[in-house]
């Protein structure tokens, strides 16, 4: 019998404010244990939270981004429940009145042989804001003695809240949802989504339903598997947790709703705890912060400083510079890399009919000399050595054909390691391409003398040859000869000694 998942997505990220979200305590990560903490974050007696109006703002420009209704009124409540690494006892976070609600997140996904592409929209049921708790750190000391360290230098660090409704239906979907949620997240520059430092976490609430074609079909017993911080071990946690779902209605048992975790190494998810209810976290308003209240005017200037999002990016892409659509996917696939695309180009004062061929070759060089050299060394385009006017400068020496396209790839190696100009490497190594007709002919005359038997192929018929003796005039000059007039003398002299 076959069944139809059901995923729903809670997402986590951390909000790249300097400040916690009700104190001024440092976000800064990778200080020593419990130096960013104040009696404010660490819940001592008679301490006042203050709102941190930056997190408020990128919460909105997230939720405007995801299509959200922005609520004029909210409320924020605690959230009840013990823990090592919750100093308080309670956690502020926002309940029955969050700070946007009802929006939407359109994904694209592909189906069958051929690539088709499909556009499908997840509803996004509230965006809202939260403080973020410690961290616990297990160990195993002397004479095997097991014991857990609590860091609260995360304590009260703003975290946003991002809950999809449970339209999601296969772990593909999952992996495409969140890692188009995480590009929007960096275009808005709200946090850095940084997996492996915990910015951006998930919780995947799961069930299985039987594909029924006449009845309404109604949701199964969902399970929640907490805390993955990776794209893999979200994708393989739901295919497990899925399959293991199936398996037990199969042989006649009950899924329980439950909290379960997953474990990479075994690549199996396992029982935490009962499913918890929100009755079980005694919600109530937090008698220390006052209703937040939004006016019009600073939600609609949050809106018009919107930087333009993945998608319109891409889209933008392809129009205007007519790139392909594999091209855009990978320019656009980071904000800093479709930035770095750009300020390359505004380095060539271009007509527009020459703005498409230029932002071709400008692409190639991107994603397969310079991003092949980053990913070879796991860098970002922010840490490449070669900056966006220097690239430029690079290109224009090829189109101006004072350097060959085989030269060209020889000086961005020497740039990439030595973070020279592609001139200053050129006048250096003496690469500037030889133009001089009367410079070529000479060579040209030497390679026809050295090699008659591949002259005799060439005026046998074989097409081939020419490639052969184009090849040894561009040895002979260390590949500065200029190609283009390369062939048009080796053309002339081969068909005006056959007649």
């Amino acid at each position: 019998m076959e069944y139809q998942p059901v995923i729903g997505l809670e997402v986590h990220c951390q909000l790249k404010t300097k400040s916690k979200l009700f104190c001024a305590c440092s976000t800064e990560f990778g200080a020593s244990p419990n130096t960013n903490i104040c009696p404010v974050c660490t819940g001592q007696p008679g301490v006042l939270p203050v709102l941190n109006k930056k997190a408020i703002e990128y919460t909105i420009r997230t939720a405007i981004a995801l299509n959200c209704r922005i609520a004029q009124h909210s409320i924020f409540a605690r959230k009840n429940y013990f823990y090592p690494d919750l100093p308080k006892n309670y956690q502020i976070s926002q309940y029955e009145l969050p700070l946007a609600e009802n929006g939407y997140l359109e994904i694209k996904t592909e189906h069958g042989k051929r690539t088709t592409v499909n556009i499908k929209r997840v509803g996004i049921e509230r965006v809202h804001l939260e403080e973020d708790a410690g961290k616990l750190l297990h160990a195993i000391g002397a004479q095997e003695l097991d014991y857990s360290l609590v860091d609260f230098n995360r304590t009260g660090i703003p975290l946003l809240e991002i809950v999809s409704a449970p339209e999601i239906n296969s772990p593909e979907e999952a992996y495409i949802y969140l890692q188009t949620l995480k590009m929007i997240l960096q275009y808005l520059d709200v946090s850095d989504c940084d997996m492996e430092k915990g910015s951006l976490r998930c919780d995947a609430n799961v069930s299985v339903r039987k594909l029924e074609s006449e009845e309404v079909r109604k949701l199964g017993v969902k399970t929640e598997i907490k805390n993955m911080n990776s794209f893999k071990a979200l994708k393989e946690a739901l295919t497990y947790e899925i399959n293991r779902q199936i398996e037990v209605l199969e042989s006649g048992g009950k899924i329980v709703q439950e909290t379960r975790l997953w474990d990479a190494d075994r690549g199996i998810t396992q029982s935490m705890r009962s499913k918890e209810y929100a009755h079980d976290y005694r919600y109530f308003p937090e008698p220390d912060l006052v209703p937040l209240v939004l006016e019009k005017n600073f939600v609609e200037e949050i809106r018009k400083k919107l930087p333009e999002l993945p998608s319109a990016r891409k889209e933008h892409f392809i129009q205007e510079y007519q790139l392909s659509e594999y091209d855009a996917q990978v320019l656009t696939s980071e904000k800093e890399l479709a930035d770095y695309f750009e300020n390359c180009l505004n380095n060539f004062p271009l007509p527009t009919s020459r703005l498409p061929s230029v932002a071709k070759q400008l692409s190639n060089w991107i994603t397969t000399e310079l991003l092949g050299k980053l990913n070879a060394e796991n860098k970002s385009i922010s840490e490449s050595p070669i900056k966006p006017t220097d690239l430029a400068e690079l290109i224009k020496l090829v189109q101006e054909s004072t350097i060959s396209g085989k030269i060209a790839k020889t000086v961005f190696e020497e740039m990439y390691k030595t973070g020279k100009k592609a001139e200053e490497i050129v006048k250096e190594k003496g690469l500037v391409q030889i133009s001089d007709k009367k410079e070529i002919e000479k060579i040209i005359e030497e390679v026809l003398k050295e090699n008659k038997m591949i002259v005799k192929e060439y005026k046998a018929g074989k097409e081939r040859a020419l490639g052969a003796l184009v090849g040894a005039v561009m040895k002979k000059s260390q590949g500065r000869a200029n190609p283009q007039i390369v062939n048009k003398i080796l053309k002339q002299k081969l068909e005006g000694e056959g007649k």
